[in-house]
């Protein structure tokens, strides 16, 4: 077939090529800004290479790398197309599991993960005379540091390499400061091709109230069925393809559904669907056929669907998240970037005037965040860090990154590849390192296929493992060896690709010896078709990697693990070959724990278990797994409002596999702690898993300095009511603390702060047992001599002008009150005072009966103007007893009239 000169010659990055040459030739690197559909991705590196006649270019041998498989595969048969060849010729492509080229090859698209694992093996890249890094906007991880490598190999090794950075949007300033040669001091030009895109009028359709945010990975159905009714409204337009976004794949599936019966052919395009579905998108649509495409962000920019008119933008995206403290990795649901939306609704105006309707009100457009968070500052850094460990730059500090990678994120990496024997102390790569860096592998999995193949064999390994570098489809279940049995049988898309990832890894394992710590320029490395340890391409895609986060143990196993059954064969296509002496389930539980020791569980009834890191998992009712005393968990997920976490795909394992896949959290302590449920200290000799108890035997001889700071700590949880409190300490207690806001120093504070604060001071033995009226009166000034005046200054009681000795109550330490019949009071003219006549008592006067008749503070005043009313009000009801008209003069009594009249 002949060069397609026409279709070329269309593309509007055409005009941006003589610059983007000049750019080239002088200062060797550029900035190409163009939008999505221009040809920055095809045109350009046929032109780079010198296959577009007239360009003036000289043959050279090009690299593109991607983000994603499906956009690697489809520029490659694009641009083979244009050339009017097949793949595999002047253009081929090297995806993981997949390569077609040849000796012809000038121009070679790759992911940016199989472009990680050629830097590490060769940094020079012989042979190689440019490279274009595509759709670096979408920031994601391994993009980020293969350009951070190639600015280093420029100012290193190979100024002569020519490198383009390609971005669909507008930031493209950052970049080129960051491509700056090291003795340039203006940054890198930036060439833009303009588009010819089309007016996109845009229309905004905001959910009905009541829909709920997305949460996790979880999309409120009703968001979903508002999205699918927008769908209809957009084919109720006389022409034109639907492309609406979705954040994932099940949201595709789901929609898909709800589209059941529209007049227009529902297709799914996300990473995994298969190769056929890609290729019917990619083609178009037949004359007067409709289609609506469902599509995850691979049709943001990386590839071009012909035929679309109409964008509906469920206005979500996915991006990964790592949780540190549960040593859980997830994609979760995020609101859609204004670059990303921009980058969206344009797919619309390629081929004519278009429309994009926003499921969201246009009051959030000033809202959404400016760019999608880059990976970097988000994910798991475990394979990143094995990489620039490899590199050369433990701690990343020398590399030209936009975004530096967090502190915590890139300590936990390191725990992480210090557990499966990955880096020494110091950071360099250990030999066991660079080989799982090799493997194309997060580093998590390639210990877990290292360590597995050595016991299992290099097959069952291989496809166990295989079983996490990809999630299986929900569908497939939780059990992962149900799962790993149903891929075997299986026929579709998942089940094809994880065939040729457990036959790389296979490969990988034959190929991949152990070599010495890499120095200098000696890097490591490719797996066959491999990709980089731990890439995050797909997570944007709506699927990720297997991955995580948290410590792990490390070393092979060292003696057979004791499994339940499993008596099915686990090479791929065929029996048991290579699958040693375990079953499935043996195999899977393995393979689980050691890529994720901290998330060995153990049971705890009603489907609940109990990892190492200390979270909590559930399983499923109807799980196959729930009941297992043991398990290890693949996958996991965090669902709304909840505390734990929820099983997502695990396998059944023995408490010696468990102890094996997680030695470095085994460990043995004495405890002597404080137990809340039995309010007593508890010491313990208790062996642990983690957070996972296997046994405690009691401690008979606790360190008595642990045993003290165990009670303290227990008194001061509980609280002083831990003491023994008899009705006179908790009066001491209430007049200690009259005196202390009375008068002050040397009076001790005695609430229940300040005896906490002093607890190191009087406790003594178990808190349960101490007499609190003894700690009281060790607190007392004995040493200046005010203790002895204790019951001057706040006496318990006080004799009254009718002789009794009347209890004063110092409830409320602002007043004391005193209680006293009325009579009992005739002929006082003042009223009692204490704390050195500082205080004046509340006098409670009370009726013969008992009951209250008066209270005052002034005694003097109440004889001379509220006693009458008083005297009036119950000499009638209490006839027998006296009320005087002046009772300032009469005589005290605690008797009736008659009674006080006789003597008696």
């Amino acid at each position: 077939m002949a060069l397609r000169s026409d279709a070329l010659d269309a593309l509007p990055v055409r005009h941006a090529l003589p610059a983007l040459r000049a750019a080239l030739d002088g200062p060797g690197a550029a900035v190409l800004g163009a939008p999505p559909g221009t040809g920055k991705t095809t045109l350009v590196p046929l032109a780079l290479a010198g296959l577009v006649p007239g360009t003036g270019a000289p043959a050279r041998r090009v690299l593109v790398a991607e983000p994603r498989r499906m956009a690697a595969r489809a520029a490659a048969r694009r641009m083979a197309w244009l050339l009017g060849e097949e793949t595999g010729e002047r253009v081929g492509f090297t995806v993981r599991g997949e390569r077609r080229a040849g000796p012809r090859t000038r121009v070679e698209v790759v992911t940016t993960g199989v472009l990680l694992q050629r830097l590490q093996r060769d940094p020079e890249l012989t042979g190689v005379d440019a490279v274009l890094l595509d759709e670096c906007h979408e920031r994601h991880l391994d993009a980020d540091t293969a350009l951070a490598f190639l600015v280093d190999v420029r100012a290193t090794l190979r100024p002569d390499l020519r490198l383009v950075a390609a971005s669909a949007t507008s930031d493209t300033d950052a970049w080129a400061r960051l491509l700056t040669a090291p003795d340039d001091t203006a940054p890198a030009p930036v060439v833009r091709g303009e588009g010819t895109m089309h007016a996109v009028a845009i229309g905004y359709r905001p959910p009905p109230a009541g829909v709920r945010p997305a949460h996790g990975t979880r999309v409120d159905p009703a968001l979903l069925a508002h999205i699918a009714d927008v769908v209809r409204e957009g084919l109720r337009r006389p022409d034109g393809d639907v492309l609406c976004f979705l954040p994932g794949v099940g949201e595709i599936a789901r929609v898909a559904g709800l589209l059941a019966g529209v007049d227009a052919e529902v297709l799914q395009l996300h990473g995994q669907a298969p190769a056929e579905v890609q290729n019917a998108v990619l083609r178009g649509g037949a004359p007067g056929e409709r289609r609506v495409i469902l599509s995850t962000a691979v049709a943001e920019s990386s590839l071009t669907v012909p035929g679309v008119r109409i964008v509906v933008d469920g206005g979500l995206a996915r991006e990964p998240r790592m949780d540190h403290a549960r040593g859980l990795g997830a994609l979760t649901t995020v609101r859609v970037s204004a670059a990303t939306a921009t980058q969206r609704l344009g797919r619309a105006g390629r081929e004519g005037p278009g429309l994009a309707l926003r499921c969201w009100p246009e009051a959030e457009d000033g809202r959404l965040p400016r760019y999608p968070s880059p990976e970097i500052a988000v994910a798991d850094l475990a394979g990143f860090a094995l990489q620039a460990a490899c590199w050369g730059d433990p701690d990343a500090t020398g590399l030209a990154l936009l975004d530096a990678p967090p502190p915590g994120a890139m300590a936990a990496a390191r725990d992480v590849l210090r557990a499966v024997g990955a880096v020494g102390t110091a950071g360099r790569p250990t030999p066991r390192g660079t080989r799982l860096a090799g493997l194309g592998l997060h580093p998590r999995l390639g210990r877990a296929l290292l360590d597995a193949a050595a016991e299992a064999g290099p097959r069952a390994a291989a496809e166990a493992v295989a079983l996490l570098s990809e999630e299986p489809p929900r569908a497939y279940g939780d059990d992962l060896a149900a799962a790993w049995r149903r891929a075997r049988r299986g026929g579709d898309a998942y089940a094809s690709r994880w065939r040729r990832e457990a036959q790389r890894l296979r490969r990988a394992l034959g190929t991949a010896p152990e070599r010495p710590e890499p120095r200098g320029g000696q890097r490591d490395g490719e797996a066959p078709g491999g990709e980089a340890a731990g890439g995050t391409a797909a997570g944007r895609d709506g699927a990720g990697r297997g991955g995580g986060g948290g410590a792990g143990g490390d070393g092979a196993p060292r003696s057979p693990a004791r499994e339940v059954g499993g008596a099915e064969g686990s090479a791929v296509g065929s029996g048991a070959a290579g699958r040693g002496a375990l079953g499935d389930d043996a195999v899977a539980g393995l393979v689980a724990a050691l890529a994720f020791p901290e998330r060995v569980a153990r049971g705890r009834g009603e489907g609940s278990y109990l990892m190492a890191s200390g979270t909590r998992v559930e399983t499923g009712a109807e799980s196959a797994l729930r009941g297992q005393p043991w398990l290890a968990v693949a996958v996991a997920d965090r669902p709304v409002g909840a505390a734990g976490a929820r099983l997502r795909l695990g396998a059944p394992i023995g408490e010696d596999t468990a102890l094996r896949a997680a030695e470095t959290l085994l460990g043995t302590e004495d405890e002597v702690t404080w137990s809340a449920e039995r309010r007593e200290v508890v010491a313990r000799r208790v062996t642990r898993l983690g957070a996972v108890e296997l046994r405690a035997r009691p401690l008979p001889r606790p360190d008595p300095a642990r045993l003290r700071a165990a009670r303290l700590d227990g008194l001061r949880r509980e609280g002083t009511s831990l003491l023994r409190w008899s009705d006179n300490a908790r009066a001491l207690r209430r007049r200690l603390a009259f005196l202390h806001r009375a008068l002050g120093e040397p009076w001790p504070d005695v609430s229940d702060d300040a005896l906490l604060a002093r607890a190191d001071d009087w406790l003594d033995g178990d808190p349960r047992r101490i007499d609190a009226g003894r700690v009281l009166q060790g607190l007392l000034p004995w040493a200046r001599g005010e203790a002895a005046r204790l019951d001057e200054l706040a006496p318990e009681r006080i004799e009254v002008p009718s002789g009794s000795r009347i209890r004063v109550d110092y409830d409320d330490p602002q007043q004391p009150v005193l209680a006293v019949k009325l009579q009992e009071l005739f002929g006082l003219d003042r009223t009692p005072r204490i704390a050195d006549g500082r205080v004046p008592l509340l006098v409670h006067l009370l009726s013969p009966a008992g009951r209250p008749a008066a209270v005052t503070a002034d005694l003097e005043s109440f004889w001379r103007q509220g006693y009458p009313a008083v005297r009036a009000e119950l000499r009638g009801r209490y006839p027998k007893h006296p009320w005087p008209e002046d009772p300032a003069a009469a005589r005290p009594t605690r008797h009736t009239t008659r009674r006080t009249n006789t003597g008696r």
